[in-house]
């Protein structure tokens, strides 16, 4: 996430629509498209990927992982920047310091955005620069260091994963190429490590961009977590097996967008990856610094359900992965509405992770509770909120 149009505010009108009739793929209980994995012993061979990392792949479902996944945070606008470095939107060079105290907090897991084009060379081999890789892989053992779920993405890269036919075969090479890098960086990671193929996958700047995108958009979403799977799956090994967080369009939860998507391959090691940041009004437009009347609690009841009812209640398991409030000097709304937030999504089976930017100050878009600078918490009352919600 970054700061978006006042458009987006579709999002939290739109979903009291009706839905439109879709595609959505459910996969039964019993159903498998892979041999279920044995579970590795790091004794009986050299599996583990570093010294923070067994490199142990469990016979586990989605939901499972989901369960102990329970409530994190967004290392936002560091690796994800568009530009050169991870401090070109003004944050400090991430240490393990920070991720130290985002454990100690109670976090269980760090979502780790990574915008990719500004480290990946021409085509045809579109090759990442192996200093970035590296890069990547030492944030990712600061999260593993403490037993942390650690989430890898492709992140602010919309402006190549353009969902159109016209763009279709040249962005799936691309993205294929890309994942196997990945895949191949991390294969040997244990499933604390996820993946997740794309963000907000949508076709920035265009009308329907926050409010659904159109039938040839979500479709060529559809294609292109299909082709990022296939091309984590077939570097083997662990990502035979890894958990993959795959997002409707525009990580929506829009009725019409949750019915279009469609899982790749019916592969059971997939989780939903949802943005909720509802009502929008409240937590990002800027709008409205208010919360917590009988009706905004049914309100935001009623989104919740919805989403159960399209995943969770068919056997997919949901992450939740950005929401979150921006600072309008009203912390007490702030809470109100954090608290029965995360309860709410824990109460369905969601995972949670909370977008923060590195920015505390006073805005719509003051959406951190954590300073990366001095690693204290000016919001450590909604961290711990949050927390307790899914403990």
């Amino acid at each position: 996430m970054k700061c978006f149009p006042l458009v987006f505010a579709l999002l939290t009108f739109i979903i009291s629509c009706g839905s439109e009739s879709g595609s959505l793929t459910i996969i039964p209980a019993d159903d498998t498209v892979q041999e279920e994995p044995e579970e590795n012993n790091p004794d009986e061979g050299d599996t583990a990927a570093s010294e923070f990392d067994d490199g142990v792949i469990r016979n586990v479902s989605s939901v499972e992982i989901v369960a102990e996944m329970k409530t994190g945070w967004n290392l936002g606008n560091s690796l994800d920047v568009e530009g050169p470095d991870e401090t070109f939107w003004g944050n400090p060079v991430t240490t393990k310091s920070m991720i130290d105290e985002v454990s100690k907090r109670g976090f269980n897991t760090l979502r780790v955005p990574v915008t990719w084009s500004f480290h990946q060379g021409p085509a045809p081999s579109y090759l990442v620069e192996e200093s970035w890789l590296n890069r990547v892989e030492e944030v990712v053992n600061y999260g593993r260091a403490n037993n942390m779920y650690v989430i890898i993405n492709v992140h602010h890269d919309d402006p190549w994963i353009i969902p159109t036919y016209e763009k279709g075969d040249e962005v799936k090479d691309r993205l294929s190429k890309l994942w196997t890098q990945i895949a191949n960086r991390f294969k040997n990671y244990s499933d604390y490590v996820i993946f997740e193929t794309l963000n907000e996958p949508r076709y920035e700047n265009t009308p329907e961009e926050w409010s659904g995108g159109t039938a040839e958009g979500r479709d060529m979403v559809n294609q292109y977590h299909k082709v990022s799977l296939d091309a984590i799956r077939a570097t083997g090994g662990n990502n035979s097996f890894r958990q993959i967080m795959i997002s409707t369009y525009a990580a929506s939860t829009i009725p019409m967008v949750m019915d279009d998507l469609i899982i790749p391959n019916n592969d059971p090691r997939t989780i939903i990856s949802l943005h909720s940041y509802f009502p929008f009004p409240f937590t990002l437009e800027g709008t409205d610094n208010t919360w917590g009347t009988d009706e905004d609690k049914a309100q935001l009841a009623a989104e919740m359900d919805r989403i159960k009812t399209k995943f969770v209640d068919n056997g997919k398991a949901v992450v939740l992965g950005e929401w979150s409030s921006g600072n309008q000097n009203n912390l007490e709304d702030r809470l109100d509405h954090a608290s029965y937030y995360a309860q709410a999504a824990a109460e369905r089976g969601f995972a949670n992770i909370w977008w923060d930017n590195g920015n505390t100050g006073v805005s719509n878009d003051g959406l951190a509770i954590f300073d990366r600078q001095t690693l204290t918490w000016p919001f450590g009352e909604i961290a711990d909120i949050i927390v307790q919600a899914n403990n």
